[in-house]
């Protein structure tokens, strides 16, 4: 199992009811721990922070890996970018960087 860095994106692998979480949500790691924990934050449409949670590696699921900086600048200006479309146009944005990486994956 591949083990996660700091702002590589994560997907849960059960629910977590007491914070409010489902299985397959994805969160960013903000902190990486000594002991294989992971500190998850967990955000809403707006960028506003719901849950945040520390982890064991078999609780989560390796989704994203945010290997350069040049990907986190992007990653930032697509969040700014996102946080002032509606939802409609958020949609499409997402829709269309789903579509992107499945291209990749084939």
């Amino acid at each position: 199992m591949n083990k996660p860095d700091l702002f590589d994106v994560v997907e849960l692998q059960s629910d977590l009811p007491e914070m409010g979480l489902k299985r397959g949500m994805q969160g960013t790691v903000v902190e990486c721990y000594p002991d294989e924990e992971y500190e998850i934050e967990f955000v809403d449409d707006e960028g506003q922070t719901f849950a945040l949670c520390a982890l064991p590696l078999d609780k989560i699921f390796l989704n994203y890996k945010a290997r350069t900086q040049q990907k986190r600048q992007v990653i930032q200006q697509l969040s700014s970018i996102i946080h002032e479309l509606d939802e409609e146009r958020t949609q499409k944005v997402l829709d269309f960087a789903d579509s992107l990486r499945q291209r990749q994956s084939a």
